[in-house]
């Protein structure tokens, strides 16, 4: 019988409604999910989040600060990486953590001001590089190439950038350094993923929800669910022609040995 295992390879469990995450929770092994990368937003999000791990051991932590948000003290990213280090046996990864690109394009932002979230984003891949751990990415266009600079400074290979969108000249720049991407279900409806699915190798992709964000065609006005990666894995078997036991069991593979699960 084909094996349909999958993990969550993104999702901010800590920001589902309570109801919700029991539910997911609940219904984890009928929906084939055998783990969830649990990443984290900020200092609460991330002492929400070992929490969950600590009650359920399928909740796999990771804890950074989400740039699409004002700066952090330097107090909480401080706190952060101290919280990174002192559970480290747990904490699969460094993240979410990357740069501002939304928040910059809606807004005014100083040159200065960037700088501070470079800085900021410097600090955690210093330190998944000193702990060796992985790191998730939120690092998209025209951010990606200075987020690469600073993996390379830093000789951070472990890297993932999650639902990644960007042009070719930095794909092929991720796809020579190994790094690995994360689709979404909006691999269903959105050609941009589905262009980057046909161009990356299958061993550098994962799957994830990025839940609770919603999504639109056919998971319209639906609770993202890791159920949902069922869909992306075989549209992913569609989009490379390979059949989907070949598939599944490579995204399971990816993901279980990149976060070290």
């Amino acid at each position: 019988m084909m094996s349909k295992k999958i993990v969550d390879a993104h999702i901010h469990l800590d920001m589902y409604k309570p109801d919700e995450r029991f539910g997911i929770l609940r219904d984890m092994e009928a929906n084939d999910v055998d783990a969830l990368i649990a990443v984290s937003n900020h200092l609460a999000s991330a002492q929400e989040t070992i929490r969950l791990a600590h009650a359920d051991n399928r909740v796999k932590p990771a804890f950074g600060f989400h740039p699409e948000q004002p700066l952090p003290t330097d107090e909480e990213v401080g706190d952060l990486l101290a919280m990174i280090e002192r559970d480290s046996d747990r904490v699969v990864a460094v993240g979410e953590v990357g740069l501002p690109y939304y928040l910059r394009r809606e807004g005014e932002m100083t040159s200065r001001e960037r700088e501070a979230y470079v800085h900021v984003l410097e600090a955690f891949i210093r330190n998944a590089a000193e702990l060796n751990k992985p790191v998730a990415l939120h690092a998209i266009y025209d951010d990606a190439p200075e987020v690469i600079d600073l993996l390379e400074k830093h000789s951070l290979s472990k890297a993932h950038f999650h639902w990644f969108k960007g042009d070719s000249k930095t794909m092929q720049r991720m796809m020579r350094n190994g790094y690995f991407i994360s689709v979404t279900p909006d691999i269903l409806y959105e050609a941009e993923t589905r262009e980057l699915v046909r161009q990356f190798p299958l061993d550098k992709i994962m799957v994830e929800t990025d839940g609770p964000w919603p999504f639109e065609g056919p998971f319209k006005g639906k609770m993202t669910h890791p159920h949902m990666i069922h869909r992306s894995a075989r549209e992913i078997a569609v989009l490379k022609g390979i059949p989907d036991e070949d598939v599944y069991h490579r995204l399971y593979d990816n993901t279980i040995h990149f976060y070290g699960i």
